[in-house]
């Protein structure tokens, strides 16, 4: 068995393909080992990475393309969260967005991820940073959710199922983000140049699993509840809820793709916010590789 070491963020719903391929002994089935490594701080996966700690991820796709202008070899090969998953959710004094204004909003890093998204969507609103708010980097959605409960930030950004479990806590709900951006790229399966052309056979070897694991994602959603509730500890009707936004809404892709209109979204979008004069109306084609993806899916539909 070949050995992959596979980074993540969090123990969070975003990690089901991998949590499938693994409960479904596809990687097995494939001849590989995957230990896959959970990190609270995003920046940790990507520095993981970058160092060859680990092979591949699912990272934020904006460091890929952070890490690219700045001559890194990072290259996003697959899908993650291709579609928004998140709604803004805040303490229950606040009842609309305009009311974050002198407050703390918590996101997962300063300087990608959740902040580019935070900033252009108050923008709508008519709140500018950091003129009318302040940002606090907390970690992921784990991390923001507790911080939102102890009063430690006033809004953030939960992703399914967390969104629901606030609502019924009372938590409002101030702005839903595919409202605003149907098409965006949060996160993605990302890898270093370098590693991949060394190991060409172990990739599409993990990347068969992958794309097995988002088929039989959205074909079994009994199994995929219970893997949710073992992996997450989340009960039964927010599992439930959280497969059925994800199937319907593609959050997830049927195949394991990026999204690249979503790409180009992220990439325009944070353009835009961070004032990044190299990324303005850069193309998503290049941070983005579906050969060997492609390779995979041929190799499953010869079998």
């Amino acid at each position: 068995m070949t050995k992959i070491k596979f980074a993540a963020v969090s123990r969070n719903y975003f990690n089901m393909p991998i949590w499938v391929a693994q409960h479904c002994n596809l990687f097995e089935d494939e001849g590989i080992d995957v230990d896959i490594e959970l990190y609270e701080p995003i920046d940790e996966v990507t520095e993981r990475l970058i160092d060859g700690r680990v092979q591949l991820a699912y990272g934020v796709t904006e460091h890929v393309i952070l890490n690219r202008e700045n001559g890194g070899s990072l290259l996003i090969i697959g899908g993650n969260v291709n579609k928004l998953a998140f709604s803004l959710m805040a303490n229950n004094l606040i009842k609309k967005p305009e009311d974050l204004r002198d407050k703390t909003i918590g996101v997962s890093s300063l300087n990608a991820g959740s902040s580019s998204l935070i900033m252009q969507t108050l923008e709508i609103h008519e709140l500018y940073y950091p003129k009318d708010y302040s940002i606090t980097e907390v970690g992921p959605i784990l991390a923001r959710w507790e911080k939102l409960q102890n009063g430690e930030i006033d809004a953030g950004l939960q992703g399914a199922p967390l969104n629901y479990i606030a609502r019924d806590q009372g938590y409002t709900t101030l702005i839903e983000p595919r409202d605003h951006f149907p098409d965006f790229q949060f996160t993605s399966l990302n890898v270093d140049e370098i590693w991949l052309h060394k190991n060409p056979v172990t990739l599409r070897a993990f990347l068969r699993a992958f794309i097995r694991a988002h088929q039989l994602f959205f074909e079994n959603k009994n199994l995929m509840v219970d893997i949710a509730m073992k992996e997450t500890g989340i009960a039964k009707k927010y599992a439930i809820a959280a497969w059925e936004e994800y199937t319907t809404q593609k959050i997830f892709s049927i195949d394991g793709y990026a999204n690249i209109k979503g790409i180009q979204t992220l990439i325009d979008v944070s353009a835009l916010i961070r004032e990044i004069k190299n990324r303005k109306g850069a193309p998503a084609d290049n941070y983005i590789d579906h050969q060997f993806l492609n390779k995979a899916a041929n190799e499953l539909e010869r079998r």
